[in-house]
């Protein structure tokens, strides 16, 4: 279980003792969808603002899967605002965009027991944190370290562990059958001072079968490339390559991480990531950026002000006007067509 699921978990056990009561529908937000219509996914889900969330997600994704033109389907209820429960419905078309990932490794590589049962106490430590609201990280070392002192002393032995244990935890994250093994090995890879040396195995993970796998590693490369971008005489790396392809991933973490990834490593220019996000997932980012839930609609948002070659005041000035349309418009259209317009 990733640390975002774990905030997620946290949230939820929240509501649930806060309203006492299972949260009804509110924001619905969906991605994907090319030609399938959106009333058409919302019927066959039964989802409609108010209404009770659905008991069962396999019956809802099952249902959304039978839909001529639908090969898979994905819902996730992300708890609260208010009493409402905020519903993201993802589902990949027959021929539309597709996120491939490597087939599960079979190899018997193995962290020790004592370091997943640290690894096991962190996330606890963020779910507590995350409760009280005071789940504040800190990224400047390159790696994220937690205002929480509990979470934080989980933090520092996985410094020492990947100074000590580089070589084996290389390993186990590459190699490792077991998910959970996978998961906590790339959760301490990010926590490795070798940034450059790791790099390759944290973008190698990215295409991770596991979607707890695959959000350790984004979150670890974002770290590290916001020290890349504090300290460029690092040489630090990053590819785009892998957070664009995510963008198009029925997986809402993917789509997510990869968005607030991207934001950073655009931060300063990057003109040829622009360009890739352009060619490779324009249309999923601007499905995103119109999301209803604003704190989730807002980072693609801004990296669509850049794709459409906006400052991020001016992106950030549609942001507060509510004219939205504006800028997806303006990225949308291709480069020739928006020159001539200006």
């Amino acid at each position: 279980m990733s640390v975002m699921r774990c905030l997620a978990a946290a949230v939820v056990v929240s509501a649930v003792a806060a309203y006492a009561q299972a949260p009804v529908v509110g924001d619905i937000n969906l991605y994907g969808l090319r030609k399938v219509a959106a009333e058409k996914i919302l019927k066959t889900a039964r989802l409609e603002p108010g209404s009770p969330i659905p008991p069962s997600r396999g019956e809802m994704e099952d249902n959304l899967g039978e839909i001529p033109g639908v090969v898979m389907a994905r819902v996730e209820a992300v708890c609260c605002d208010g009493p409402s429960a905020i519903v993201f419905v993802g589902v990949e078309e027959k021929g539309g965009p597709h996120a491939a990932f490597r087939t599960p490794p079979a190899g018997d590589a193995a962290l020790p027991g004592e370091l997943i049962d640290s690894y096991h106490q962190f996330l606890l430590a963020v779910q507590r944190a995350a409760m009280r609201g005071s789940a504040v990280e800190d990224l400047s070392a390159g790696h994220s370290m937690m205002a929480d002192p509990d979470a934080r002393a989980h933090q520092e032995q996985f410094v020492t562990y990947a100074r000590e244990n580089l070589d084996l935890v290389r390993r186990v994250a590459r190699e490792a059958a077991d998910a959970e093994q996978r998961a906590a090995a790339v959760a301490v890879l990010g926590y490795s001072s070798r940034k450059q040396q790791v790099v390759e195995d944290l973008q190698y993970t990215m295409q991770d079968p596991d979607e707890a796998v695959r959000a350790n590693a984004i979150r670890a490369l974002t770290a590290f490339a916001v020290l890349s971008a504090k300290q460029p005489a690092l040489g630090i790396k990053i590819s785009p390559t892998w957070f664009i392809e995510m963008l198009n991933s029925i997986v809402l973490s993917d789509r997510t991480e990869s968005a607030k990834a991207l934001l950073t490593l655009t931060d300063r220019g990057a003109p040829e990531a622009l360009q890739q996000i352009r060619e490779r997932a324009l249309p999923a980012l601007a499905e995103m950026a119109r999301w209803k839930t604003l704190r989730y609609a807002l980072p693609p948002f801004l990296l669509l002000g850049r794709v459409a070659g906006l400052t991020d005041a001016q992106t950030q000035e549609n942001w507060r006007k509510g004219d939205r349309e504006a800028v997806i418009e303006k990225a949308l259209k291709p480069p020739a067509r928006r020159r001539a317009a200006e």
